[in-house]
Order: C-alpha cells, then structure tokens, then sequence
C-alpha cells in the first residue's frame, strides 16, 4: 500500500538515526534528549553535560523532520547560543545552523523590530546601551534640576542601578532602595520621577534600553493574543539554558511563547543561583512545575568534571539546602585527594597560607599558570593581591579591576609618587582633578 504523508507535520516515529544517541549519551541525558512533546525541567547538576544535551537535543529534533527555523534556543550569552548551534552543525549537518538561538535580548530586539507598530514604535528604534542610557538619565536629572538639588542625590549610574533592579526585580523604587540604597531612601520620590520622566523620554525618541526590549516584548505577546498565538505556533520547541539565572520577565517571556503547545524545556541548577544582584530569580525554576504541572522532571546526577570526593563535600552542602531538587552527583573519576578545610584566624592570615602554599606547590614543580583562587566577590582577593605582590608572584584577575588599579587607590598612589618625583605630571594631573575650578 503506498504510504502517504502530509508536509509539514511531524513524523511520529523515525527508524533510523544518523547519530547514535544511546552510545553518546548516558541514559538521564538520553531521556532529555529524546524528550520532545509538552513541558520538561531538566536539573543539570554541575559538570554534567548541560550543553552537551542540549546540542544533542537539537539535532535530535532537526532529525525528527522539525524545521530548524521553529525551534528556539535561549541562552545566558549569545557567545554560548552560537557555540552549542555550531556543535550541533558539526554533529548533524548545516541545518542545526538555521535554529533560532540568542539571548532572550537578542531575541527580543527581532520580535519588536518585526512587530514594531503593535507597541507603538518605529521599526528603526534605538538601543541604548548602559552608557547612554546614564546618559540619557543624567539629562533627565539635569533637566529637573536635581543635580543643584543636593551634593549627596544619586548620581545617574546609581539612579540607572535602581531604575534596572526595579524592573527586574519587578519591585517598587521604594523597596530597591531601603533594600540596597537605604542611603538614598529619602530621595525615593524624586527617583520616580525621574523614571517617568526617563520612559517618557525614550518613547519620544524612539529609543529602548536593554530593560525596554524584555517589557515590550512581554507586553506585545500579553496584549495580542492573536499575534501570540502565530509566534507561539512558529517557535514550536522552546529550549532555555541556565533557567535559575532567569528573572521574571524572562520567564514569563518563555511562558508566552509556549502558550500554544507548551513545547517548552527549560535547563538550570537551582543550587547555582548566582545573579539574583542581577534581579534573576531562583523561584523560577522552582516553579516550573507548578506553571506546568504535568511537566517531566529529569535530573543529570553524573559528573564528568571533579572527582568523587570532591562530589561528596558538595552533595553534603547541597542537601542542607532548605528548599532544593534533589540529586547526588556522582563520578566515575576517583581519587584519594580529598578536600581540606582551612580556618583562619583573619583575612590576612588566610592570604598569608594561599600565598605560602602557592609557593610551596611552586617547588613542588606545579607552574603558576595551573594554580587558581575562586573568591564570591571581586573585592575580595584585595587583600591576597597585596600579599601575591609582596611576595613577586605574578598574576592575572579575572573579574572586577586589581585592587591598585581601582579609582581611590590610584588617587591616593598618585600623592605618594608625587612626594616621591615632584616631576610625575601624571600624578599632578589626576590630583588636580579634584581642585575646584579645575577637575569637573
């Protein structure tokens, strides 16, 4: 009997693959990967082949006859999108390529651009970036006159911070700043005027930050269900990478765009949840099962990174969690190191051994350049960039600026080079900077 079959829709079963999924993959990876219909979580333990099951997904899908152009890949960077689709090109063919892939901005900026009219703005809008957007705030503040008002208002980098947190957070000005200005608290009202003042002022001009084009693009899909079902009904799977560092705009994005078939896989590790500062929130991926309550949770628990006991000191941390996904990651790697705990009795004690042992190891024949020191913040390898200093070990910072090349530093340097070589114009230059009638 001669088969027939309809173009355009997906065949539900395929004999034969090109790449061979269950040998490239563990079995948790696998049951990701050949996870297509309705909603998915997918709790990546870290070093567990997070991007790698991603990449397989999408050439899985592209086998399974799925046009390339209706599936959507949104992640952190756009550097990682164009990575994982040119993995997939590699591993499939050159049809992966043609995946939609970006960052929920970048995305954003394609939709609104396309769509411009249905929120009332020119296709040829401006972005600005955080600098202009300053920019933009500090004419603002000018023009209200608060920049005469008091030395001690916000400047329109912090008055931008707070503007940015509140939409992110999708939190009252007021709140941000008894929160994390509680300095400028008093100054609440004035600030909300200035954001007013700000929006207005980018819909005149025809102008979006970066914050702009997620609200837009949430209120396009929200208010136009006609228009979102079309665009839900193009992107018909959704992927979403690194789902805890998401805020709630994002989020809701993804919800929206998934409305009509719910295709929707989202990839994260609630115990990685390292930009709330950046209004991401973990809740989000916390959940996902209750906006999708019949989706399929899958956990990658095998690590292909640390060895074992490594792996056990995190899963004891990681159980005391009050509210987690629970998961034991494990590792094929084993070894007899252990990890060893050290307490010191002051920061600069601490910098002292990390300086000593990096010696020590240095003698030992390890080389410098295989060495690292992982700190929460920036700030605080201050006091080891010191000693590192003191010690002539050479190193590079990545992250923030090197404790002697921070701002204060530099000025207070520039006085004792110029009691050192009255000759340093340099040095004159930037202190005279802070004279009256001559800096800014």
């Amino acid at each position: 009997m001669k088969e027939y079959k309809l173009k355009g829709y997906r065949s539900l079963k395929k004999d034969n693959y090109l790449i061979d999924y269950s040998k490239e993959l563990n079995p948790r990876q696998l049951e990701a990967v050949e996870s297509a219909e309705g909603p998915a979580l997918v709790i990546a333990g870290a070093g567990t082949g997070k991007t790698k099951t991603l990449i397989y997904r999408v050439a899985r899908l592209v086998e399974e006859n799925i046009k390339p152009q209706n599936i959507l890949l949104l992640t952190f960077t756009r550097k990682a999108a164009e990575n994982m689709l040119k993995r997939a090109s590699m591993l499939l063919d050159d049809r992966c390529g043609k995946v939609a892939g970006g960052t929920f901005h970048s995305f954003s900026n394609m939709l609104l651009r396309k769509y411009s009219k249905f929120i009332g703005f020119q296709e040829n809008f401006t972005i600005l970036d955080d600098s202009d957007s300053e920019s933009a705030v500090g004419i603002i503040r000018s023009g209200l006159g608060y920049n005469k008002t008091d030395k001690r208002f916000p400047l329109k980098s912090t008055i931008t911070g707070v503007i940015s947190r509140s939409i992110n957070k999708n939190t009252d000005i007021s709140e941000i700043l008894n929160t994390d200005y509680p300095h400028f608290a008093h100054w609440s009202e004035e600030i909300k005027l200035i954001q007013l003042e700000y929006q207005a002022y980018k819909k005149e001009k025809q102008m979006m930050d970066y914050d702009d084009l997620l609200l837009y693009t949430e209120k396009l899909l929200k208010d136009n269900d006609e228009l979102r079902k079309k665009i839900s009904s193009y992107y018909r799977y959704i992927m979403v990478d690194e789902f805890q560092d998401t805020n709630r705009i994002q989020a809701n994005i993804a919800y929206l765009l998934a409305d009509e078939h719910k295709n929707i896989m989202v990839v994260g590790d609630d115990s990685q949840s390292i930009y709330s500062f950046r209004g991401a929130d973990f809740r989000n991926i916390m959940d996902f099962p209750k906006v999708f309550p019949r989706c399929r949770i899958i956990t990658l628990e095998q690590n292909y990174r640390s060895t074992q006991p490594i792996l056990n000191l995190t899963n004891s941390i990681i159980e005391n969690s009050k509210e987690k996904f629970s998961k034991k990651l494990f590792t094929k790697k084993e070894s007899s190191d252990k990890p060893v705990y050290i307490e010191t009795q002051s920061p600069n004690i601490q910098s002292k051994f990390i300086v000593q042992r990096i010696l020590e190891l240095r003698e030992e024949g390890i080389e410098l350049k295989d060495m690292a020191v992982l700190f929460r913040n920036a700030w605080h390898s201050d006091d080891l960039e010191i000693e590192l200093g003191a010690a002539d070990i050479p190193f590079i910072k990545f992250g923030g600026i090197r404790f002697t090349e921070a701002s204060h530093i530099k000025d207070l340097i520039a006085y004792l080079k110029i009691s050192y070589n009255s000759s340093d114009t340099i040095s004159w230059f930037r202190i005279l900077q802070f004279l009256k009638g001559i800096g800014e």
